[in-house]
């Protein structure tokens, strides 16, 4: 086995290996190279080459969703480095440990007009979580094992992106056979948030007192792994009267008695209705909220009081918030629930009653509507095939998602923390290799085409399978206020385009399959997922110009 002759890379490998960071994502470079040299040698260490830092970024962070442990992504200096912030910025939101690994230029380099040389110290300092800054040379051993420590221990422990920056001066690709650095484990130096530190007796005491008093309880539920709740608490809430659980998607809870599209119930609602919704008290969990109804709703008609659990952080979503549980949901519950007695309440029968309601008219609807966005999704979903994990890109298709019953097997996953489109692809790709279930990756035409690079990679497995929804443009923003009928509107917002996805199936050795009309959209989505001969892609185009009215004649529909 070889080794690079770069004390720093030996340092960075060993600490790595000791703390169980065996995933590796290598972008090209030479700078990098006693990096690359470092993991790439190294038989523990699993390494992926990706060649465009975004993607590599995105696909690394997909990885460390799945695998809930560090991952690491390793560019060469200078620009490269900055293609990592879509995803650093995704992972500090959506609490995924990041691990980036950025090789430098020598201190005395910087601004003097040195190429492929930027200032990379504290590049992310708004978004990390901790930015470890190293000193090429012998004498700062300790300095470096302590910031490498710090950050690794970090990424760990808060659960988020931290940054290694890391000088090399040439020469870069020297080996040796010999170990020359032994680091040491050193203790980390931030506060590990346990669940010891939680609110005050007194305090949870007053707020039993608040929940046993109250008659309309709302539990709001965000982007969740699957299985975070146990059952025997899922059973509990859905079986108080006087609870109301709202779920999402990306929440992958399920049960009869919870709400699981919000917009449906929500969006025909009058005042007069709202008030009757409004909680007196809110619970939520969870990560980001999709839904803008719901968020417009509760900072309108806000509850008394509102609590949030998180073992992390709690965001003030709704301008009301009290209190922040630090634990997890589950040690909450078990403290909490035997506690509580259930209430005789109206409050969650009468709105069940409007949720089976919305569901008639939306099965209704189905029946009636035209060849759309809205019947490709109906159908998509309707036709997924059971035990898999669904990617969804954002935009579109993760609100049309959020309006369709998806099977309790299939697992759902989105990037919510920034809710941004551009790597969407790459996510998916990550995730679908460190899962063991097969992967469905539903996406939009304009998020695919953004991050095309992310089917640049080697390590797609077999049973991936990407369905586009091509409506031409960006079609979400017809459904926004402004004017549809304009040169600026076409070209600058729903940047209308004739781009299809089959020259890039080709391209990258998927198997391609296209749907244009209604005739055969059931029985081609249908073969589609009953395929097994490899990466597949299904394109399916849809026209432009009815998708808006028929979504918001949907919400008036469910609603009458």
């Amino acid at each position: 086995m070889k080794f690079s002759t770069k004390l720093l890379s030996q340092t960075l490998v060993q600490l790595c290996l000791e703390k169980g960071i065996n995933h590796i994502v290598i972008s090209p470079g030479s700078r990098n190279a006693p990096l690359t040299i470092g993991f790439g040698e190294h038989p523990k260490f699993k390494c992926f080459s990706v060649v465009d830092e975004r993607s590599a970024a995105f696909f690394a962070l997909g990885m460390a969703q799945q695998l809930k442990k560090p991952v690491a992504v390793v560019c060469t200096s200078g620009s490269a480095l900055l293609n990592y912030y879509p995803a650093i910025a995704e992972a500090f939101y959506s609490d995924i440990p990041l691990v980036v690994l950025s090789a430098d230029r020598p201190a005395e380099f910087i601004d003097i007009g040195d190429g492929q040389t930027i200032r990379q110290e504290n590049v992310f300092e708004n978004l990390i979580l901790y930015s470890a800054n190293c000193k090429e040379g012998e004498e700062f051993q300790v300095h470096n094992e302590t910031e490498i420590n710090i950050a690794l221990n970090t990424a760990y422990e808060l659960n988020g992106p931290v940054h290694i920056n890391i000088p090399f001066s040439e020469p870069l690709y020297k080996t040796t056979e010999h170990q020359l650095v032994w680091p040491q484990n050193v203790p980390p130096r931030l506060p590990i948030i346990s669940s010891g530190e939680n609110i005050s007796q007194e305090v949870f005491t007053d707020f039993v007192e608040q929940w046993n008093s109250s008659k309309r309880k709302m539990i709001l539920v965000g982007v969740l792994a699957p299985d975070s709740l146990e059952q025997r608490f899922v059973e509990q809430l859905a079986n108080d009267e006087s609870v109301l659980v709202l779920t999402e998607t990306t929440s992958n809870l399920h049960n009869p008695n919870f709400i699981s599209a919000i917009d449906q119930l929500i969006a025909p609602l009058t005042e007069d209705d709202f008030k009757l919704l409004q909680p007196e008290v809110l619970l939520t969990f969870g990560g980001m909220i999709v839904s803008k109804k719901i968020k417009s709703f509760l900072r309108t008609f806000p509850p008394k009081t509102h609590w949030h659990i998180d073992s992390k952080r709690a965001y003030d979503t709704f301008f009301a918030l009290d209190q922040h549980f630090k634990g997890s949901i589950n040690e909450f519950c078990a403290e909490f629930l035997p506690k509580t007695v259930e209430v005789a309440s109206e409050y969650k029968k009468h709105w069940l009653q409007i949720k089976n309601y919305r569901l008639a008219r939306h099965e209704i609807y189905e029946t009636q509507i035209p060849y759309s966005d809205f019947m490709v999704f109906c159908t998509v979903l309707s036709e997924l095939p059971q035990n898999i994990q669904l990617q969804l890109s954002n935009s579109a298709t993760i609100r049309y998602a959020q309006l369709f019953d998806i099977p309790s097997s299939v697992e759902v996953f989105c990037n919510r923390g920034t809710s941004g489109i551009d790597g969407s692809t790459s996510t998916a790709v990550g995730a679908a290799y460190a899962s063991k279930l097969p992967t469905v990756f539903l996406t939009g035409d304009l998020s695919f085409f953004y991050d095309s690079n992310g089917l640049w990679n080697d390590c797609i497995p077999s049973n991936f399978k990407i369905v586009v929804v091509n409506n031409g443009g960006g079609g979400i923003f017809r459904i926004l206020p402004g004017d549809k009928d304009s040169e600026l509107f076409d070209t600058y917002f729903e940047t209308k385009h004739s781009l299809s996805a089959k020259q890039l199936s080709e391209m990258f050795g998927f198997n391609y399959a296209v749907i244009n009309d209604k005739e055969d959209l059931r029985e081609k989505v249908k073969d589609f997922f009953g395929s097994e001969n490899g990466p597949s892609l299904l394109e399916i185009f849809t026209p432009s110009t009815v998708n808006d009215a028929v979504l918001l004649e949907y919400f008036r529909f469910v609603g009458i």
